[in-house]
């Protein structure tokens, strides 16, 4: 009988395998930085092969992208009233905000650029429509539900004013990671989605 010492044993599920890597990459970003998290570096880590990582994530953006997407914003709770539809907006967004800030600057300065594959598909559309849970996703239905209260203007078009914030959003955080953290991206991301939603406003609230 061929002996199992030294190999690794299988995770008990899909669930437990995807539990062993992710928590193999944390692992590396706290003891090495957000720098230390390869493919390879995952695998050795988690003791499991490099078949089972591609198994359950595209590449290392996909796997990081793991950390990003906590849970879903159509469950989010918000205190603002539809009322003040750009209050609601971006305290839907300072849930992201604030899980980006909490991973913090050295993490989204190598997982926000341009070649991130796993981020353009999270945050852009598919056939037209946002990803469900997404933030894209409950911001639309949020500015449906504005316009249909006579908050917004009547042919403000949702989808569109949706793309355009997450635009906003993007462009802050870039913002944010190119100028090494010293750009106030809180405080920037409220100001200018302010000025962005007063023309939009059907009535003075």
């Amino acid at each position: 009988m061929a002996s199992d010492i030294g190999r690794p044993r299988k995770a008990s599920n899909s669930a437990d395998t995807k539990k062993r890597l992710t928590r193999a990459a944390a692992e590396l970003i706290s003891s090495g930085g957000i720098q230390a998290v390869t493919v390879r570096n995952v695998v050795r880590r988690s003791g499991l092969s490099t078949g089972t990582f591609y198994h359950h994530f595209a590449n290392k953006d996909d796997l990081l992208m793991y950390f990003v997407k906590t849970e879903s914003f159509c469950d989010k709770k918000l205190k603002s009233p539809i009322k003040n539809i750009s209050d609601r907006i971006i305290e839907l967004y300072m849930c992201l905000i604030d899980r980006y800030k909490e991973l913090g600057l050295d993490f989204m300065k190598c997982f926000y650029t341009t070649d991130n594959k796993a981020l353009c598909a999270y945050m852009g559309e598919e056939t037209g429509e946002f990803l469900p849970d997404t933030v894209m996703f409950r911001c639309e239905e949020e500015i449906k539900k504005a316009i249909a209260a006579g908050i917004l203007k009547p042919e403000t078009d949702a989808h569109l004013i949706s793309r355009d914030i997450c635009t906003i959003v993007k462009g802050c955080v870039f913002e944010w990671c190119l100028s090494d953290g010293s750009t106030d991206l809180c405080k920037c991301m409220k100001r200018i989605l302010k000025n962005y939603f007063t023309p939009l406003t059907h009535r003075t609230v």
